[in-house]
This record gives structure tokens, C-alpha cells and sequence, in this order.
């Protein structure tokens, strides 16, 4: 008789994104004749970069020819890509690193979630609250965060970002062997400075912790005093792993891309005490488990590093940018607490009166027929906000700003 993994059995049935679907389609059920605008789901809608477009083009020309075919590539990714990734995001920033310590995937939310196979089932769990839920589920799997007690999980320790604080997590107070950061960050828009970014980097090197440190959305840094990646702060690559993707960059959300970095340097423990090299590990994790990201994928991803594709990307960028500033104008305008969209794709909206993020997400729906993600559902310290994204058309997010003005404030 086969038997199930019960650690699977702790999640809740509800998964957040399927709750908003049968909410918005049972809406649409009796209000067929509504007109809904999502800002709630964080997809894009812009085409893909020319240049990407065109590079895929000549992918398949080439697997089309027997002279140029290819079939399986490596599973850490081509060359061509990896060459590019170190040139201009982290040579060009002053980080130093080699083509054995990037690992191209299909998209960072696989890698964050797979990242846990070369752990022990239990290392404990730190987290900034709210946070991305695959970082909470992806440990639920596998038993690492514990039991579920009054919405929160019993290994894991909950580091709230509120704006009494200004959205900057405090350093724990306590040894965690494992703590999940994202900057920029999601859901909240809000980014973390050098400064506090190095504490992290401090707290990691003298607890001897792994920083699990996702920056999806780096591309929409608009400040230059702000890192790019944690790898600009000194000791970091003993310390942390890195999540990049080309999902939200360049509109790769279809396509799926994404890189890992593991540093040589950095280690963890056996029970012994013996120290292992990470990046070795996660090799031979993805050697056995991942046959590597598709050679037209890649030729796309790697097109983006071109002058032309530069361009283009930047375009991309500041659409949904503009998106964001008109956004954080109409609800500031309207005298709403409003926080992200500067340096971020996301803004994170104080409910008004204190009513809770789901209530306040049907008030907008059912009002303003406009979707949006309650904050609840990124963690206990999301309640009594909403987030909304910038990817949608510049039409719809001016449309949505209107209606919210005119139907409930």
C-alpha cells in the first residue's frame, strides 16, 4: 500500500489565489454583464522584448536544421547565458562570481520552493511576515515548519514589517538556522537599504545562518542607493543563496526563466559538524531532478543582455512603473495610506476604518468591479491590507483608479 506524504495533509485546503478565482467567478455569475479589472495577480501583460522575440525566432530555425540541432543541454544552463548574467548583473556591480555558481531554471518560485531538498527537514524557520506563500508552503511539505496554531506555523519565527516600523524587519533576537528575505519585496513594494541589508548579513555570518534571498523584482529598482543584490554586502556569499528571474524583467511569466546563485564558499552542516559545500549539492540536486531550461528559453533570456534588448526591457520597466505612480497618486489623492511603487512593481494599501483585507477586497469588487489581492493571505501581519500590482494596462489601472474615486471614497 502506498502511502502519502501527510506533511501535505497540514495545508489548508485553501490556496489564496484559487479563493480570489471562485470568488470573482461566482461575481461574474450574477453580474454577467460587469467589466472586471484585475490588479490583484501579479502577471504581466506586456509582449515580450523584440529582441527575445526574434532570438527565439532563430532558436528554432536552428532545431529545425540538422546541422544545428540540439537536444538535451546542461542541466546548470548554456554558456551564452550564464556569460551574459555574470557580465551585467553582477560583474558590472562589482560582484565577482563563476560560470559553476549560476544555475539556470524555469523561473525562481521552482527554485525557492526545490531549495529545500539539500536541507535537513529540521532546520528552523525564520520569515518576514508578510511574505510570498511559497516560502511557507514549500516547508509545510516537507515538515520543516511544524504545526499550524492560530494561523501561524509552530517552526517558524514570524518577523513582522508594519508600517509602525516602516516595513524594516528587526533582527531576531534568537538563533534561526534558515531565514527567507525579498527585496524588492512582495507583497509590500517596500526595499531594504545597505545598511539594513548588511545586519543580516552580520546576524547570518555570526549564527552561522543561510539567507535565502529572493530579488525577482531588482530590475525595478529605481534608487541607486538601494542593493541590487545581497551579494553587494561583504561576507554575503558565505552566507546566502540568490533567486533571480526574468518573469516580471521581461515578461517571461509564459515563457519561464529564472537563475539560482550558490557560491562556492558557502557551506552548511552535518549532524557531525562537517561542513559541505552547497553549490555541490544543489548540482547534483538539479542534475538528478531538473533536465535543464529549454535552448529557445535561453536564447530569449540571453537576448535581453543586448544593447537592443536593454532598451527594451527598460521600456517594459517604466510602463508598468508609470502604472504604479499613477496608482500611489489617485489613492494618495484620495487620502489613503499607500505604501510601495517606487522601487517595486507592488503597492500595499492600508484598508480604510480597519476592516479586514478580505472585506475590503469584496467592497472593491462588488463597488468598483476591481480585483485585488487581500493581505491576509501573505501572512497574519498582511491583515487589514490589500496589495495591488502594476502589470496590468495603463488603460485599466487609470479606468480602476476612477471607478474606486467615483464608487466608494
Amino acid at each position: 500500500m502506498a502511502l502519502v506524504n501527510e506533511h501535505f495533509l497540514k495545508l489548508p485546503d485553501n490556496y489564496l489565489f484559487s479563493d480570489i478565482a471562485k470568488k470573482v467567478n461566482s461575481f461574474k455569475v450574477v453580474h454577467p454583464r460587469a467589466r472586471i479589472i484585475s490588479l490583484g495577480i501579479g502577471d504581466v501583460t506586456r509582449p515580450l522584448p523584440q529582441a527575445s522575440i526574434e532570438a527565439m525566432h532563430r532558436a528554432v530555425d536552428e532545431l529545425a536544421n540538422a546541422k544545428t540541432f540540439r537536444g538535451y543541454g546542461p542541466e546548470q544552463g548554456y554558456d551564452f547565458l550564464i556569460d551574459a548574467i555574470i557580465k551585467h548583473d553582477y560583474t558590472s556591480r562589482g560582484i565577482q562570481l563563476t560560470p559553476a555558481e549560476v544555475f539556470i531554471s524555469d523561473g525562481s518560485k521552482s527554485d525557492c520552493g526545490n531549495i529545500g531538498d539539500i536541507l535537513r527537514h529540521d532546520n528552523s524557520i525564520g520569515v518576514t511576515d508578510p511574505i510570498y506563500p511559497v516560502y511557507i508552503d514549500s516547508n509545510v511539505m516537507c515538515g520543516r515548519a511544524g504545526t499550524l496554531e492560530n494561523g501561524r506555523w509552530s517552526n517558524v519565527t514570524y518577523i513582522p514589517c508594519l508600517s509602525e516600523n516602516n516595513f524594516i524587519p528587526q533582527i531576531p533576537d534568537h538563533r534561526i538556522d534558515i531565514i527567507y528575505l525579498c527585496y524588492p519585496n512582495n507583497p509590500t513594494g517596500m526595499v531594504i537599504s545597505k545598511d539594513e541589508l548588511k545586519k543580516w548579513v552580520n546576524y547570518a555570518l555570526k549564527n552561522d545562518t543561510l539567507i535565502l534571498y529572493d530579488a525577482a523584482y531588482e530590475a525595478y529598482i529605481q534608487d541607486s542607493q538601494i542593493p541590487h543584490s545581497i551579494y553587494e554586502i561583504k561576507g554575503a556569499k558565505k552566507c546566502a543563496i540568490e533567486f533571480r528571474s526574468f518573469s516580471k524583467t521581461a515578461g517571461f511569466t509564459g515563457v519561464r526563466c529564472g537563475y539560482t546563485i550558490v557560491p562556492k564558499e558557502l557551506t552548511a552542516c552535518t549532524l557531525t559538524g562537517e561542513r559541505i559545500p552547497l553549490n555541490k549539492l544543489w548540482n547534483r540536486r538539479q542534475c538528478t531532478k531538473f533536465n535543464g531550461t529549454s535552448y529557445i528559453t535561453q536564447r530569449g533570456a540571453a537576448a535581453i543582455y543586448t544593447p537592443e534588448g536593454k532598451k527594451q526591457v527598460k521600456d517594459i520597466i517604466d510602463y508598468y512603473m508609470t502604472n504604479a505612480r499613477i496608482m500611489k497618486k489617485g489613492f494618495e489623492n484620495i487620502g489613503c495610506k499607500i505604501y510601495g511603487g517606487e522601487n517595486a512593481p507592488y503597492l500595499w494599501l492600508k484598508t480604510p476604518n480597519g476592516i479586514s483585507s478580505w472585506k475590503f477586497f469584496e467592497e472593491m469588487l462588488y463597488k468598483a468591479n476591481v480585483v485585488v489581492t487581500p493581505g491576509i493571505g501573505f501572512g497574519p501581519s498582511g491583515e487589514g491590507y490589500v496589495r495591488l500590482t502594476a502589470f496590468g494596462k495603463r488603460e485599466d489601472c487609470e479606468e480602476a483608479m476612477q471607478r474606486l474615486k467615483q464608487n466608494m471614497f
